[in-house]
This record gives C-alpha cells, sequence and structure tokens, in this order.
C-alpha cells in the first residue's frame, strides 16, 4: 500500500514540476530566441535502508532544450541578425562564454557590441566596432564598417558561431544556453546568419496548450488513485480489527 502512495505521491509532484516548465515556456512565447524547455523524467530509489526495494520516485528536471527553429522575422536593422538553421551566438558569461539565439545587438558607448548588456564575442574576444557611418553583417559573421568620410567597407572582426549537438547542451540561471561539461564549444565555419532579421522563440502555444490539460488529466487520475487507496488502507484495518 504504501509504495502505491509513492507511487502517486510523485506522479503528482512530477506533473506540479511539469506546469511549471510548461508555464515558463508559454511565458517566453514571444521572447526572441527564447528556446523551450522540455521535460526529462527519470526514476529514483527511495533509500529505505532494509528490505526490498519496491519504493520509487520520479524526478523531473527541466535541463533538455527543445533545438527545432524559430521563426525569422524582418527588422531592416544591420545590427539584427538572425541564425539560419542550427547554431548559436557566443556572449561572455561570467569568466566565460555562453550561447543565445537572440540576436539584438546594440553597440554601447565604447564601441563595444552588446546583446542584453553582455558583450558578443568574435574570433578574439569581445567585439569592439570604431566609429562608423554604416556596418554589414555578412552571412559567415564577418563583420565590417565604413568609416566616416570613407566609401570602401573594411573588415574589424567575425562574430563566434558554434553548432553543438542537442544533448550537449542546457541552461543556465540567466537562461542561457550553456555546455553540460561547463568547457566552451569550438567555433564552426558551417553556421550561416541573417542580417535584417530576428527570430522568435520557437515555443508552440498550441503543444504547451495540449501539455497542460494533458497534465491536469494526469493529476485527476492520481487523485482518484488516492481516494481508492485510502479506501482499501480502511477495509485492512477494519479486518486486522476484527
Amino acid at each position: 500500500m504504501d509504495a502505491l502512495i509513492y507511487t502517486l505521491m510523485s506522479g503528482a509532484e512530477r506533473g506540479l514540476r511539469a506546469q511549471q516548465i510548461h508555464a515558463n515556456n508559454l511565458a517566453n512565447l514571444e521572447t526572441g530566441g527564447f528556446r523551450a524547455d522540455l521535460e526529462l523524467a527519470t526514476s529514483r530509489a527511495v533509500d529505505t535502508g532494509y528490505g526490498y526495494d519496491a519504493r520509487h520516485m520520479s524526478q523531473l528536471q527541466a535541463n533538455s532544450v527543445a533545438s527545432r527553429e524559430g521563426v525569422l522575422r524582418a527588422t531592416g536593422q544591420d545590427l539584427d541578425v538572425a541564425i539560419a538553421g542550427q547554431g548559436y551566438f557566443a556572449v561572455q558569461y561570467g569568466e566565460g562564454e555562453a550561447y543565445t539565439r537572440a540576436g539584438h545587438f546594440v553597440v554601447d558607448q565604447d564601441g563595444q557590441l552588446t546583446l542584453d548588456g553582455r558583450a558578443v564575442l568574435g574570433d578574439g574576444g569581445p567585439i569592439v566596432l570604431p566609429q562608423f557611418s554604416k556596418v554589414q553583417i555578412a552571412s559567415d559573421g564577418v563583420i565590417s564598417v565604413q568609416a566616416p568620410g570613407q566609401q570602401e567597407m573594411q573588415q574589424v572582426d567575425k562574430l563566434r558561431l558554434v553548432k553543438p549537438d542537442a544533448d550537449q547542451v542546457t541552461k543556465n540561471p540567466a537562461g542561457l544556453i550553456v555546455a553540460r561539461n561547463g568547457q566552451p564549444f569550438a567555433g564552426d565555419e558551417t553556421v550561416t546568419v541573417r542580417s535584417g532579421h530576428l527570430e522568435g522563440s520557437n515555443v508552440s502555444a498550441v503543444e504547451e496548450m495540449i501539455a497542460v490539460m494533458n497534465l491536469t488529466r494526469e493529476f485527476e487520475i492520481q487523485m482518484k488513485l488516492y481516494k481508492a487507496t485510502d479506501a482499501m488502507a480502511e477495509g485492512g484495518n477494519r479486518l486486522v480489527g476484527g
């Protein structure tokens, strides 16, 4: 009987955490470059210290990221860039680096290319642009600028682009993509970008709502099983008590 209670309790907890994952996905439906979190449930044995190992609980972690692409939207802005296909931009995060699909770049007062206040990384580290009257970002990530009073475009740096496998990445507390092993990914020359575009989130509102409804039905079934378990326990007590 108690093994069934463990199963129901862990199932209800898994449902609660799964609801939080899908709610967070829906809340970021309009967040540019957002990658949807996926549920990853595993079983964990409950250490009772003795007897037969019959009690297990589910353990849910939102550490898997959906890799499908979001919808591209044309903006016409030179510093708006979207990844075409698979891949990520690299940004500075603490002493290391993290990755993102968001590409609404901004040049700060010191000429540094930033994304949400974080330095965008190039082949040689944080990208710093000289004064310019025009800027272009090619499909391979090469950044060229036209200095004031000049006619020709000059290459100044290249975006650091990576393309890890889906099972190699997870999210950090800031919501950025990082490597599971904590090591930076190598650059990938096959990643291409589209200037003048931004990518939306890859969250599907329909899929998220269906998942939420399924979790609600599962919770209702678990509550019915709780009641059935309680009734069986009462029946057992009556038999024992005569």
